[in-house]
């Protein structure tokens, strides 16, 4: 039986939403919100997200393309931003963040050379730029004293390209529920400043 996944994502990658929903071949319990809910109080939108959708889920599936950066002049990021906060808040949800083709040279940036340690490093640019602050700090989580480089332990948030997805959205999705148990969960914040 699949995790309880809610589905977080800007109108313009709602085609992404839908092959999620009915093209992959997803084990999940889809808590997502498929009709608008009707109403401009955006307390009273949130409410009802919360409430009826993310309540009960477990995983909260984030689309990351160019309409979700917490810096875009264009796009209001208030209910990306509130439905991230309500999945980390108390018992937090697994965050999967799915980078859409059009972000890949956004966010994938190749590789450099260390210079405190001299190994070669994939460069992930996950900051303001490319993701809500609520993703991009519960992705690169404070690092503890002496490391300089994150690996998977110091990361809350999991993060894949949308074709590593579509080939296994199952197992990207079970990573992500896995973290809700492992120790970088005590890290979290939930409105990072």
């Amino acid at each position: 039986m699949g995790h309880k996944c809610f589905i977080s994502f800007k109108t313009e990658n709602k085609d992404y939403k839908n092959q999620i929903q009915n093209d992959l071949d997803v084990d999940m319990i889809d808590r997502s919100l498929n009709e608008p809910i009707a109403s401009t109080d955006e307390d009273y939108i949130m409410q009802k997200i919360r409430q009826d959708h993310l309540l009960d889920s477990t995983v909260t599936i984030t689309l990351l393309g160019s309409y979700s950066a917490e810096n875009s002049m264009t796009e209001n990021q208030n209910f990306i931003k509130r439905e991230m906060q309500a999945s980390l808040y108390n018992s937090p949800n697994g965050i999967l963040g799915v980078v859409l083709p059009e972000m890949y040279e956004s966010v994938y940036r190749g590789q450099f050379t260390c210079s405190i340690c001299g190994q070669k490093h994939n460069y992930v640019n996950i900051d303001n730029s490319t993701t809500i602050r609520e993703f991009n700090y519960n992705y690169y989580l404070p690092l503890a004293a002496g490391k300089h480089i994150w690996s998977e332990e110091d990361r809350y948030c999991v993060l894949v390209r949308w074709d590593d997805f579509k080939d296994d959205p199952n197992a990207y999705i079970n990573q992500a529920f896995d973290k809700r148990t492992s120790p970088a969960r005590d890290k979290i914040k939930v409105f990072p400043k």
